[in-house]
């Protein structure tokens, strides 16, 4: 008698699965609406927004990314321990102790006070090396980034050392190589705010122009950017959800150049029962069925990033036909209404996002059942389900 496959033991009942070829098209869909001239920075940061950062940052880099941009250091350390050699820019913040990292692995810092430029500085002098910066401008988005000198009060302290007489420009061991800045409302029809904000990126950059500081490469354009604000491409853009095939709010439209999802979350039935009339299911008994009908279970759950807000609302693909979530969804499972449709068994096929005959549920769906957007649908996903690459 041959042992049983221990593989076949792992086989996940739930799986991620993310689309290549149709991420590379939308990377050289988004290349072609910027200049030949500009360069094209991937935005890989949370696990690519939960498509997988390390494939996707090599194929953005197959179809013509220059740069790669992350959140956390610990996003850059993988990239270069997969092998990527391509320039990298961390977003985040990044500390003295890391400068040795930065230097020896080609990745670009981030500076958004002047404390934080004169600590790097100091660490880079003191290992006789020279750490690339990009500045980052806040412009109107009230996160990080140096402030514009109409909006420093007099405590605004660090964020007003920028434009001090030989503030980041005395400063050694630092190479200023990129200057940019984030809008916080370009995914909107209205571009006021936006272009507010491109002016004053553009005031910012003049007024390190006059103090010597003049790097080569400007940088502010997200997604919605990219797609509707092309007086923002400067020297380099910054797409992320767009690549993966989703729009950045429901008032950009992406479908015009058909850019496409990549993601789909598949698993099997595990469960089927026919139950009767006036039967409560899962926990709180927040659903009573109204008729005798069938119960299928699916062994996803919030743990493994599924939204419990999705209870008693979401739905899911059986066999081409959607199927209601029934009660609250479980940390390891949720039940849907399978009554309506015939032959249903243990290890059907469930299309939880993605498309299953002609029917499609998006992330934008699961979004706006749960007061979201698309962003956190799919980076909210767990490591409990594993990610596969065509």
């Amino acid at each position: 008698m041959n042992p049983p496959n221990a593989q076949s033991f792992l086989e996940p009942q739930s799986r991620v699965q993310v689309d290549l070829s149709r991420f590379g098209k939308n990377v050289r869909t988004l290349k072609g609406l910027i200049p030949n001239e500009t360069r094209f920075c991937a935005v890989v940061k949370a696990n690519a927004y939960g498509h997988g950062g390390i494939q996707c940052a090599k194929t953005a880099l197959e179809n013509g990314s220059h740069f790669l941009a992350v959140a956390r250091i610990s996003e850059a350390v993988a990239m270069r321990d997969a092998g990527i050699t391509a320039p990298i820019l961390l977003l985040g913040e990044s500390l003295p102790e890391q400068v040795s990292f930065l230097t020896a692995h080609d990745i670009r810092a981030s500076v958004a006070d002047i404390h934080g430029a004169k600590t790097l500085s100091a660490a880079a002098q003191a290992l006789n090396t020279t750490l690339k910066i990009h500045i980052k401008l806040d412009t109107g988005m009230g996160r990080l980034g140096f402030l514009h000198p109409t909006a420093i009060t007099q405590k605004a302290g660090d964020s007003a050392g920028i434009f001090q007489a030989g503030g980041l420009a005395g400063l050694k061991g630092l190479e200023v190589e990129g200057v940019y800045t984030h809008f916080a409302k370009a995914d909107v029809i209205d571009k006021t705010h936006a272009n507010g904000q491109l002016a004053r990126f553009n005031e910012m950059v003049a007024m390190l122009a006059d103090m010597g500081i003049r790097p080569q490469i400007r940088h502010a354009a997200n997604s919605a950017a990219v797609l509707e604000l092309p007086e923002a491409h400067f020297d380099m853009v910054r797409p992320g959800v767009a690549m993966y095939g989703m729009a950045p709010s429901d008032e950009v439209d992406i479908t015009r150049h058909k850019l496409t999802p990549i993601m789909s979350i598949t698993a099997k039935i595990i469960y089927v029962k026919i139950v009767p009339e006036n039967f409560t299911v899962s926990y709180g008994c927040t659903h009573v069925t109204k008729a005798p009908t069938v119960i299928a279970t699916v062994p996803i759950g919030y743990a493994d990033g599924y939204s419990r807000l999705l209870s008693n609302k979401g739905q899911m693909l059986v066999k081409g036909k959607k199927a209601p979530i029934m009660g609250r969804v479980t940390m390891d499972f949720t039940m849907i209404d399978v009554g309506h449709i015939p032959g249903v068994k243990p290890g059907d096929d469930v299309t939880i996002l993605g498309a299953q005959s002609n029917e499609r549920i998006t992330a934008d769906d699961i979004a706006g059942l749960t007061g979201t957007i698309n962003y956190e649908v799919t980076t909210g996903l767990t490591g409990r389900m594993p990610v596969s690459h065509v």
